[in-house]
């Protein structure tokens, strides 16, 4: 099945070459309508869908310039060809920033209405490519949407599972006699809980690749108060966070290092009866590290060394301080434990 001819609008006021290019771009495939003014070329262009427009600089009435305009103010206008003299070469370079597709010189005889067909071509060729270009991009941008619902469902899921685990967790935790097992399954709940928030939060956000980390240690913060933190002597956790976007990796890792330290803060910085603090801060360090400082004024580390049991919130801490290819360092100056941590985003 042959596709249909090209439309084309010729708007030019000379009566003989408008005769002229009608035969010869006829002959060469294309459908032409023609027009004797700006004006006429005008109320064609609103009567009838043409594929590519010529248009002719030297007019009576409305110019070529002004008749540029106001076709090209029309929604969807097709791309424009400005005809102009040999010696115009200013007039073919304001056309063009006035949003000509091209522009064609006048000359005798047939390499005029070659330069239109070639001029034609490329214009559509234009066009052509940049409705692929918008259809690419809008697949895109659907196929994007579709990948985000998904990605959301996945941590929605996720977060579902890890909050059934954690019950899980804490129902064997209050079956058991043994109040050193009943401790080490509470704080199992918690780093799950700490990474179960990560999800929590990217399913119920606009970016689903990211964390906001100043809330999420808001969220985090505040479930640890809710299981007990002031139990221990520590009243209060105090937050101040730079905002600060993380991958779900870092985030979690850097979720569990401060769901440790506070842990550790909780146990050890301070007897039952004080009114105690732990603060923590999340701040950039230059443009391309963050800092994590989490401290207290407690008893200070060596106290908390003596008291640390098989050292697993230790451990935790390396290995998520390693997957962050960060350093870790305490502050031997400060009154209690000052733990501070500097990671590359």
């Amino acid at each position: 099945m042959s596709a249909a001819p090209q439309r084309v609008l010729y708007i030019d006021d000379d009566e003989g070459l408008r005769r002229l290019v009608s035969r010869a771009l006829s002959r060469r495939g294309y459908e032409v309508t023609l027009a004797a003014s700006g004006d006429e070329g005008l109320a064609r262009a609103r009567e009838g869908e043409f594929d590519v427009i010529a248009l002719d600089h030297y007019m009576p009435g409305l110019s070529g310039f002004d008749t540029l305009t106001a076709l090209l103010e029309r929604p969807g206008a097709p791309p424009i060809v400005y005809v102009t003299g040999s010696e115009e070469t200013r007039i073919a370079v304001q056309a063009l920033k006035a949003g000509a597709a091209d522009y064609v010189v006048k000359v005798v005889g047939e390499g005029f209405f070659d330069l239109l067909d070639s001029a034609f071509a490329q214009a559509l060729e234009q066009v052509r490519l940049r409705r692929q270009t918008a259809e690419a991009e809008e697949a895109l941008r659907a196929s994007n949407q579709r990948l985000q619902a998904l990605l959301r469902e996945v941590n929605h899921r996720v977060a579902n599972s890890l909050q059934l685990v954690s019950a899980f967790v804490q129902l064997q935790a209050a079956a058991l006699d043994d109040e050193a097992a009943r401790a080490a399954l509470r704080e199992t709940q918690r780093r799950i809980e700490a990474i179960g928030q990560v999800h929590r939060r990217l399913y119920t956000s606009d970016d689903v690749q990211t964390v906001d980390m100043a809330a999420y240690l808001a969220a985090l913060l505040h479930e640890l108060e809710e299981t007990g933190v002031g139990a221990a002597g520590v009243r209060r956790l105090r937050l101040s966070a730079d905002p600060i976007r993380l991958n779900t990796d870092r985030a979690v890792s850097l979720g569990v290092i401060v769901n440790e330290l506070i842990t550790n803060a909780c146990k050890y910085a301070y007897a039952t009866d004080e009114d105690g603090e732990v603060r923590v801060f999340l701040a950039r360090d230059g443009d391309q590290a963050l800092r994590l400082t989490v401290e207290d004024d407690g008893r200070g580390l060596t106290a908390g060394l003596a008291a640390q049991g098989t050292g697993l919130g230790a451990r935790v801490i390396a290995a998520m301080a390693d997957s962050l290819g960060a350093r870790l360092e305490y502050d031997a100056a400060h009154r209690g434990v000052r733990a501070s941590l500097t990671a590359p985003l």
